[in-house]
């Protein structure tokens, strides 16, 4: 029985589902590895949150900087594994969970470390200046606040667009940029809506904190970087050809789809070959 779905066991037609009996498909499926992938994720930004809370409480730089630089060589490939996963999962190719992982971890780990680190220190610098707001005796100035809010927009909107390059493809970080402000500049509403909903996601999670901190292992990272790759995964697949490409190189992780009918024809000519194999 599906906790999901009341319908779960509905007729098969041989094709993917679409819209939102496709996200619950998806999420049901899976939803055991993105919670264990999660924690792995949370495991490597340890570093980069520890950091980070040791240099607003000493109101230091100093400690923010290399905090961030040396968190963000294990947020990098951690947070590349997570998007590996979803990724994974959204086209039908996942099996193991933790040989999966091992390979992204494997495979992705050099090529996440800059991205990861300039994740980690701009994201840094958005916490401090953010505390630094709330504690300031003196309110920032509105003009202030927009600048911002702005970057913290841009920031969001491009690296949505640049972490799944990063756990799909290998190429150099530089094309990845480019790659990244091309899909911004020509689908800016879809980039833009998902950025807009992962901001309101982490936001709220701030709002009530420390009660939401229970949340990490449950909803964590993987809820809101599902659910956003999910709305702009046509997108991203048409333009980047994503299966194209993977069942090129990797036949064996092409998804397979049978409707009913055609899997019911195909179990009578097994049992009929093993039939007449015994006899």
């Amino acid at each position: 029985m599906s906790f999901f779905h009341p319908n779960y066991n509905r007729p098969s037609n041989g094709k993917r589902l679409t819209g939102f009996p496709r996200y619950i498909e998806v999420l049901e499926r899976n939803i055991k590895k993105f919670l264990l992938v999660n924690l792995i994720t949370l495991v490597g930004f340890l570093p980069f949150i520890i950091g980070v809370a040791l240099s607003i409480l000493s109101s230091s730089v100093l400690i923010l900087i290399p905090s961030c630089l040396i968190g963000g060589i294990f947020a990098g490939p951690a947070l590349s594994c997570m998007y590996d996963t979803v990724m994974r999962c959204l086209r039908d190719a996942s099996k193991n969970w933790w040989a999966d992982c091992k390979h992204a971890w494997k495979q992705n780990w050099r090529q996440s470390l800059l991205p990861g680190i300039l994740f980690c220190l701009m994201l840094g610098f958005y916490i401090f200046m953010a505390m630094l707001f709330w504690w300031s005796v003196r309110f920032p100035g509105w003009g202030t606040i927009a600048i911002y809010i702005c970057s913290l927009f841009l920031f969001t909107m491009f690296f949505s667009i640049c972490w799944p390059q990063i756990a799909l493809f290998e190429q150099p970080f530089r094309q990845c940029l480019k790659n990244s402000l091309l899909f911004m500049l020509r689908f800016f509403p879809k980039a833009a809506g998902i950025a807009l909903l992962q901001l309101t996601y982490w936001i709220i999670l701030v709002l009530f904190l420390p009660w939401s901190v229970m949340l990490l292992p449950l909803t964590g990272i993987w809820f809101i970087l599902y659910t956003a790759n999910f709305l702009i995964y046509d997108t991203f697949n048409n333009i980047f050809q994503i299966e194209v490409k993977i069942a090129d190189s990797f036949p064996e992780q092409v998804p397979f789809y049978e409707d009913d009918e055609a899997w019911l024809k195909r179990k009578q000519e097994e049992a009929n070959r093993d039939h007449n194999r015994i006899g």
